[in-house]
Parts: structure tokens; sequence; C-alpha cells
């Protein structure tokens, strides 16, 4: 395999690449003063396996270099083409809220699925959308990072309470304080705005007792953390620590956070920032292999990628 790294993503491509067993080669991209970009791909890609890798954390930024890397990887004779996306972008938007709406997940998916044979994510946000397959029109396979997140908190604070921002974090903190052997709460929250939330904490010993850890897949404004941060604070728990999947954090949202009290902020490399404490490299090279394995498979039926990859059937 060749592993062709959009260029934030170096750091993170220099870890999978030796994981994958792949070349690592690099892009360019080209910025002309008018707006356009010229992409140049390297090397011999005659009958190569080419996987890009881009984390979709500004979609429409990135969404026409990469249709142009993938047809320009085909056409120098690139035998399949893959899009590693640690972070996948568009996938809370799932469901038109008012007439007149795009539901973009699904078409942002149709989109990419024109130009690649395969998609591997890491816990893309997957709410009225059950699996990566639903929407997808190649295979798709999540990466699933709680086993991470377990890992990290145990070492790190092993007084931890875990905390589920919304009712829609229940089923995967639970997940994650049962591998960490850890007890859980889930927050109820009120938005009126992408700016407007409020939260309440329940009534816990538990939480005056221990670390308060905030989990959370997406921390986009912040506000939603923050706000858990407060009102954490004002019923006389310790201060909180913030552990999110994917630091998207709009401008100031790491500001906010920290502003509110927390006492620090550990994010996974899904997405480039200085939060970055959990390396996910290993895991996504397991599910990257997995679905590429599946692809070379002499089957009779069509694959099925499940989230966990040992769980892959046939039918």
């Amino acid at each position: 395999m060749i592993l062709v790294a959009f260029p934030e993503m170096r750091p993170l491509a220099e870890d999978l690449a030796p994981a994958l067993g792949a070349d690592l080669l690099a892009l360019d991209w080209h910025h002309f003063p008018d707006g356009e970009s010229l992409i140049s791909l390297p090397g011999d890609l005659d009958g190569a396996d080419v996987a890009f890798l881009a984390t979709l954390r500004d979609p429409d930024r990135l969404a026409l270099p990469l249709r142009f890397a993938a047809a320009t990887a085909r056409e120098m004779g690139a035998r399949r083409v893959g899009l590693i996306a640690p972070y996948l972008g568009y996938m809370r938007q799932d469901r038109r809220f008012e007439r007149g709406q795009a539901v973009s997940a699904p078409l942002f998916a149709q989109f990419l699925g024109e130009s690649f044979d395969w998609l591997a994510s890491v816990d893309p946000h997957l709410h009225r959308i059950a699996r990566l397959q639903d929407v997808f029109p190649m295979p798709a396979i999540r990466a699933v990072s709680a086993p991470l997140l377990a890992t990290w908190i145990s070492t790190n604070l092993p007084d931890a309470v875990l905390l589920g921002p919304d009712s829609e974090s229940q089923q995967w903190v639970a997940e994650v304080a049962r591998l960490a052997g850890r007890p859980y709460e889930v927050l109820r929250k009120v938005r009126s705005g992408d700016r407007s939330v409020d939260v309440s904490v329940p009534e816990s010993a538990a939480l005056r007792e221990g670390t308060p850890v905030i989990l959370d897949d997406i921390a986009s404004s912040g506000v939603t953390v923050a706000r858990a941060v407060e009102r954490l604070l004002a019923a006389g728990t310790a201060a909180p620590v913030c552990l999110v999947i994917h630091a998207v954090f709009a401008d100031g949202a790491q500001d906010t956070i920290m502003s509110a009290g927390a006492a620090g902020i550990i994010s996974t490399d899904t997405i480039p920032h200085p939060t970055n404490a959990i390396g996910i490299a290993g895991l996504l090279a397991e599910a990257i292999l997995s679905v590429v394995t599946a692809l070379d498979l002499p089957v009779a039926g069509t694959i099925r990628l499940d989230p966990n990859p040992a769980e892959r059937t046939t039918e």
C-alpha cells in the first residue's frame, strides 16, 4: 500500500505508515491567488493500492482536492483508491429540521463514494444513521476508540467519574466506563441555538468524591462542555477534565472551556491540535487492514463490514 498524506496529517501518517506496512509519500497542494488549487501526486502508482489520509474537519475546503487526488491516482494506474478520514465531517447533518434544508450526510457520502473504493474513519457521529454502510455506497469501516479512552483514563485518572454531555452519549460513555471500571453519569442538555446551551447535573455522591471526566465525541463550539464544567463546579465537584475524540474546536472554543474552569482538555489525534494526547494510529491501522483484506477475499455474496472488525460477516 502507498499512503499519501495531506499536509496537516503528516504527524499521524508517520505513525500510521509503519503500522500498515505502507510506503509514505507526500502530496503537493499548490494554492493559486484566485482560490484555485493544483494537486500533484508523487512517484509511480501503477498497479498500487493508494490510500489518502485527510481529516475532514473542514470538508468544504478539502472536498474538491480529494476528488482531484483520487481521479489523478487512477489516471496514474492505481489499482484501488481509499480514503482514511479519521474525522468525518457532515455526519451530524443527518436529518431535515426545516423545509428546504439539505440532508447533507448522505449527500456527502455519495460524493465521496464517487471517488473512493473504501473508507475508514474513527467514531463518526452515528446518531440517526445506524451504520456507515447505510449511507456510503462503498465499503466503510468505523474504528472504535473506546478502548483507547478507557486505557488513558485508567492510567491517568484512576478516580474518574465519567460524564456524558447528553442522552445521545449514554451508550458509548457507558462502554468507556465499563472498560475503565469506573462509574458514569449522563448530563441533561437543552439547546436553543448553535451557541446557546444549558446543562443540568445529576445529584451524585460519586461526583463529589472523584474527578469528573466529561466525555464528548465532538467538541466544536465548546459551549456544551463549558456549561457542564460551570454546573459541575457550582455543584461542588473537583475541576473536571474534558476528554474528546475529535477536537474540532471552532475559534475560541478551547479558551471557552478552560475559562469555565476545566482542569484540562485531552483529545485523540484524529484532528491535529495542541490537546492531542491519545494516538489512534494502531487502532486505525487495524480497521484499514480489515477493510482492505475484505476487498481482496474471494467470497460469494456481499461483504458487510461491521464496526468491530472481529464481527465482519458475509451474507
